[in-house]
């Protein structure tokens, strides 16, 4: 069965990524579960894994981690975004009974590509959350229909903003036991914002059923008449999309790979599968339970990030709050488009430089839009990245705990 609860507006709020915290009984509680507000990320990892991150190795990029994976859900899943791994973790605890309900996205009826918050409580349902949606969408506020329909072991997916809120509430919800599985975030916009970015790409957008970034450098078009069409970041149409297209949360967002979840499942270090972080013992349990339909391997790593990072920072400088873009010649685009690929950073190189571009971001436009909120949202995690681009605290910018 397939829940789709209908909510209340959202009460007004700055800085919202609409995690669905404003629209439930008590929208003053968006005060202390908001990311945006004053995160404690070190507090709630230690609620959650046991202990916060270090400030060494990879745990500096991609928060407490216990083992990282390439993964591969084999067979792979029809309709799904990679091989269907997130949604099967979710069909295996509803499988097993380890819980009654899962909180997660399907597709509007209107709008294939607009999220709409549903519970699930069939495993063979999961199936209807395959896929990406892009757009703004209440997950939270599905916890208090959850709860008064009797569901207390719960599995919640989700992305970074919408965790982080989970976790500073979750002592509070009355829920015996919650699994999360989160995804990482690669900048949100509005469904409609994304509609306009689709027609840029091509001239039949109705007929685009799957569209993906991934870590060769290239966004992937599938059409509804098999046709696959694969574009290199570099002509991305980016230069004729509105400055405010990612809205300043995303860009300003702190917690790129999901850092509270119990297993983050991405794209970014898998080179062409999946990529699994296991933070604590509840998402080793989740991919144990999936046991042999899983292929495992160790996440490679090659090239140097520090040249594309530093190049994403001067542009996001001279972009001045607007996309960190600049055109380039037609005739040099076919030929960096072919270069990136081979000579670029891959795998967890790839994966340190994206983290490292959204903590230079976070600096850059925080402190041109909105420099009072520094001191309380960019968390020590954030600092320690951008210093190696000469992004330091200046005078009452850095968090006084």
């Amino acid at each position: 069965m397939i829940e789709t609860p209908s909510f209340a507006d959202p009460a007004p709020r700055g800085l919202c990524t609409d995690c669905g915290v404003s629209r439930m009984a008590d929208p003053g509680a968006c005060g202390k579960a908001c990311q945006f507000i004053k995160p404690d990320y070190p507090a709630l990892e230690a609620q959650v894994h046991g202990r916060s991150a270090t400030d060494h190795g990879d745990e500096r990029f991609f928060g407490v981690t216990q083992v990282m994976h390439k993964a591969a859900l084999q067979p792979a899943r029809p309709g799904a975004q990679w091989t269907g791994l997130t949604t099967r973790l979710a069909e295996s605890l509803l499988n097993t009974k380890a819980v009654d309900a899962v909180l997660t996205m399907v597709p509007d009826r209107q709008d294939k590509w607009r999220p709409q918050p549903a519970i699930i409580t069939d495993p063979a349902d999961m199936a209807e959350a395959r896929g990406m949606r892009m757009g703004y969408a209440p997950l939270l506020a599905l916890l208090e229909p959850a709860h008064a329909a009797g569901h207390r072991r719960i599995a919640v997916i989700g992305i970074p903003c919408q965790i982080y809120a989970l976790r500073a509430l979750e002592a509070e919800l009355g829920f015996d036991r919650i699994y999360v599985i989160g995804t990482p975030c690669s900048d949100n916009t509005t469904t409609e914002n994304f509609h306009h970015f689709l027609a840029l790409l091509t001239d039949a957008p109705d007929t685009v059923t799957y569209l993906e970034f991934r870590a060769d450098y290239h966004v992937e078009l599938r059409f509804d008449d098999g046709r696959q069409r694969l574009i290199p970041f570099l002509k991305l149409p980016i230069s004729d999309l509105d400055p405010d297209f990612f809205p300043l949360t995303c860009r300003t967002c702190v917690d790129y790979t999901n850092r509270l979840a119990d297993i983050t499942v991405g794209y970014m270090a898998g080179e062409g599968e999946q990529w699994l972080i296991l933070r604590n013992a509840r998402g080793q349990e989740m991919l144990d339970g999936l046991g042999a339909e899983v292929v495992l391997n160790t996440p490679g790593s090659r090239g140097k990030r520090r040249g594309s990072v530093k190049g994403f920072v001067e542009n996001t400088r001279l972009a001045a709050g607007g996309l960190p873009l600049r055109r380039m010649p037609n005739w040099l685009r076919g030929i960096m488009g072919w270069l990136m690929p081979k000579i670029g950073p891959r795998g967890l190189e790839f994966a340190r430089a994206r983290v490292e571009m959204k903590a230079a971001e976070t600096v850059l436009h925080l402190r041109r839009a909105e420099p009072a909120k520094m001191k309380n949202m960019v968390p020590r995690h954030v600092w320690n990245l951008a210093k190696s681009y000469d992004l330091s605290p200046e005078d009452g910018e850095e968090q006084t705990r």
